[in-house]
């Protein structure tokens, strides 16, 4: 086996030099990583080249405490969309499940682009637009992360999970790139268009790989008897077993504790995002203020506004982009290695800590900017790889439908709680300066970093097994 495993490194060693670099890769398993690799990176892409649009169809049609109070729509609808999901996951085997569910956005986004068409003002496709992108950018995720937890076992997914996740990070980085480039020449809605492609392109890559998988799962089966039962229920292609998703989380303390810090981070992440577009629609109001001359009208003036966020935002989101980046390639399986699973659950929120202690000092948009850039990149990068991670050890059903639930509906949640904050401290508690707003998510992260005990706690009970 050594003089085998040998061999085929010789075979291909510029590739696993390569690979190397992001983390330990053995021989026979860059294929279907790399493949991963890509659909990740296209699923990201596809995201980030419309996600500016989204922020300035919403702050030019609205104000940013508008946009901080569309998570509490979204998290209600997602209670229906997280049901509607587990039953459809009941039904389909995977690659059906991935296939309808990304259609279904591709078909959004393509009538999103004939409604502008026909004329619905930007301020409704403003609100419209941004519900649905709150929902879209986490269930395709979470349904891509299903799919890869399912494709490996527990010991493949710490090692190979950094590289895929890198894929993740460089998509984001070349689609903020991208849409940088696309927003003059093309505008909002043809970008959505854009977007809906590469789904299809992703879709397609998902079905190769699942048939890809299905085939070498199949010829295994006539090499290895002993587990030939259990490869040929997953050759079967059965959907997953009946149940709801929320009831999964529920039911069990470790994936409890995951939703109660994935709603606690995104209430933190939500405020931030808050302070951001607060301190920026300020600043950009008067910039245009300062440059408009007597001749332009309301229209006019709106479009001057969202092009100055809309580029200050991808301008954002390709340093945010380019932090994941260099954490990924650098640190991300390094970390994973030195302090495991476990260990990195703790990096995140003390590095988020200290960022909202210096905007409790200073809210000036430099300050706020990079605080958001570290926090957004690593995010990106680190905890997304340990997030999706801790998913190894739990069931499918586990891996699809609790996990759908927890990175959807409770992350909106998070956002929910985070809109209800800004809509108090907007008018109860009537919070005169921003930097109250950075002093309530430093208090949430204290919080959540005793979570994280908990969560470890669990993970170590649930790798060891029944007493």
């Amino acid at each position: 086996m050594e003089g085998a495993s040998e061999k085929a490194s010789d075979r291909q060693p510029l590739v696993y030099r390569l690979l190397r670099i992001f983390t330990v890769i053995y021989p026979g398993e860059a294929g279907k990583a790399l493949l991963l690799f890509v659909n990740v990176f296209l699923l990201m892409f596809a995201y980030y080249i419309i996600k500016p649009v989204r922020d300035a169809l919403i702050l030019t049609g609205q104000s940013a405490e508008v946009k901080a109070y569309m998570g509490a729509i979204q998290a209600v609808l997602l209670i229906f969309v997280v049901k509607a999901f587990s039953r459809v996951a009941s039904r389909l085997p995977r690659h059906l499940l991935i296939t309808w569910v990304t259609m279904f956005f591709v078909s959004n986004l393509v009538l999103f682009y004939f409604l502008d068409v026909v004329g619905v003002p930007m301020s409704v496709m403003g609100v419209v637009f941004f519900i649905w992108i709150g929902i879209y950018n986490l269930l395709v995720p979470a349904q891509f992360w299903g799919f890869a937890n399912d494709l490996y076992t527990e010991d493949e997914g710490k090692r190979l999970f950094p590289l895929i996740a890198y894929g993740a990070t460089l998509g984001s980085l070349v689609g903020s790139i991208v849409s940088k480039q696309l927003w003059k020449p093309l505008g909002a809605y043809s970008m959505m268009l854009v977007t809906a492609g590469l789904l299809v392109v992703g879709i397609l890559l998902s079905i190769f790989i699942h048939k890809r998988e299905i085939r070498m799962l199949s010829a295994r089966a006539a090499t290895l008897p002993e587990a030939e039962a259990e490869i040929k229920k997953k050759v079967q292609e059965q959907p997953l077993k009946a149940g709801d998703g929320f009831r999964l989380v529920f039911r069990s303390r470790y994936l409890l504790y995951i939703a109660i810090v994935i709603a606690i981070y995104n209430f933190v992440n939500q405020v931030g995002e808050y302070i951001l577009g607060k301190v920026l629609k300020d600043i950009a109001q008067k910039a245009i203020a300062a440059a408009a001359t007597g001749d332009l009208d309301a229209k006019a003036l709106e479009q001057m506004e969202a092009n100055y966020i809309g580029q200050y935002y991808s301008g954002y989101q390709f340093l945010t982009n380019l932090v994941a980046m260099i954490v990924a390639l650098f640190l991300v399986s390094r970390i994973f290695r030195w302090v495991g699973i476990a260990g990195a659950l703790f990096i995140f929120p003390v590095l988020v800590l200290g960022g909202y202690g210096l905007i409790t000092a200073t809210a000036a948009l430099m300050v706020v900017k990079w605080v958001k850039v570290v926090e957004n990149g690593t995010d990106y990068s680190l905890m997304n790889a340990t997030k999706h991670a801790l998913y190894l050890i739990t069931s499918r059903e586990e891996k699809y439908k609790a996990k759908a639930a927890i990175d959807t509906f409770f992350v909106r949640g998070g956002d929910f709680l985070g809109g209800l904050l800004v809509l108090a401290g907007t008018t109860v508690l009537g919070f005169k300066a921003i930097e109250n707003y950075a002093v309530i998510n430093v208090v949430s992260i204290l919080a959540w970093i005793v979570l994280c005990f908990f969560i470890v706690r669990e993970y170590r009970k649930l790798r060891s097994g029944p007493a």
